[in-house]
């Protein structure tokens, strides 16, 4: 049995035409007659011709992978926080479709984010897309002074001009404390994102505009969007103002704990103490009492952002997408 890979030349013979003729229909190349193009494609076909990756990105100079970085160590992202395998599941899926390749890196350190800078230098990733940037996090400039194409999920905290796709962050933390507000709660405390996000900045000045617009003051302890954060948060809040009678918490993770806090401490939801989260994970239903939260469309925010890694910056209606968010109300406010 003959075991070798077949090669163009052999297709090439297979087809009746030339070396050359077979190359640019791998390629993808639209100057071939229709007719000579099935005439290859068939050949390829009959054969089982597979293209060698490597020799088609030295003509063609595309590797059809996009770099997927996010910047937290692996603690955090393989841990109970939803969003992050959401997020990759969908970039998967959406490149999957377009024939393309995630390359999932993670940038949690210094010595991490060199090396994602020195292979997304090195030519092997068509685009960045990147996720769950700080403040401090030097890639999105790194990454502009490069030809590849980069996008992030979010807002980039770093003051680059980087395409992005966020979601109204401010929009939905004002929302849901105009939702306690109007509940009638009156010392209404915030457990906040981590400050150097972008997401924890815009969900707190939702939530202080909101209380603003009412003329009532702020009451806020700062989380880093963890379970265990949350819970800390409310601890030190019942301390802080024992009269508080709500709280808005940046993400469902530090609700969650909120609630657990509040049930150690006595206190009943809503009854006592109203609670109202962010993003609308599948835990928030489950909670006890279900949290009432801010939907994320997070599965719409990663499509939207393959889509535009994807797509030329010539061709693309907009550098920055904000999609609206909404508040779904349950048993905890």
């Amino acid at each position: 049995m003959d075991t070798r890979r077949p090669t163009l030349e052999a297709v090439a013979a297979r087809a009746g035409v030339s070396r050359a003729t077979v190359s640019r229909v791998v390629n993808g190349q639209t100057t071939v007659d229709a007719q000579i193009r099935d005439a290859v494609l068939r050949a390829i076909d009959e054969l089982g011709y597979v293209p060698n990756s490597a020799a088609r990105s030295l003509v063609t100079r595309q590797t059809d992978s996009i770099a997927l970085v996010v910047s937290e160590p692996p603690t955090r992202v393989f841990s109970d926080d939803p969003l992050f395998s959401l997020v990759v599941r969908t970039v998967s899926s959406e490149l999957e479709a377009a024939g393309k390749q995630a390359v999932l890196m993670l940038a949690g350190s210094q010595q991490a984010q060199e090396r994602v800078e020195s292979y997304v230098s090195g030519g092997h990733v068509d685009g960045v897309m990147l996720l769950s940037m700080h403040g401090a996090d030097p890639l999105p400039i790194a990454l502009s002074r490069m030809s590849v194409p980069a996008v992030s999920y979010g807002r980039p905290a770093a003051a680059v001009p980087l395409p992005h796709v966020d979601n109204d962050n401010v929009g939905g933390a004002e929302q849901a404390v105009r939702h306690l507000l109007a509940a009638g709660r009156r010392r209404i405390a915030a457990i906040a994102g981590p400050q150097d996000m972008t997401a924890g900045q815009d969900r707190l000045i939702g939530y202080r505009d909101a209380l603003r617009a009412s003329d009532r003051r702020s009451i806020v302890a700062v989380g880093d969007f963890t379970r265990a954060s949350g819970a800390a948060a409310m601890r030190q809040l019942l301390e802080d103002d024992p009269a508080l009678d709500a709280v808005f918490a940046a993400n469902d993770l530090m609700a969650i704990g909120a609630l657990q806090a509040l049930r150690k401490a006595g206190r009943r939801v809503p009854d006592d103490v109203a609670v109202a989260g962010f993003d609308d994970i599948e835990a928030a239903s489950f909670a006890d009492p279900p949290l009432t939260t801010v939907r994320h469309p997070v599965v719409e925010q990663a499509t939207a952002m393959v889509r535009m890694v994807l797509t030329p910056p010539a061709e693309r209606e907009s550098d920055r997408v904000v999609l609206p968010t909404e508040l779904v109300v349950r048993d905890s406010a």
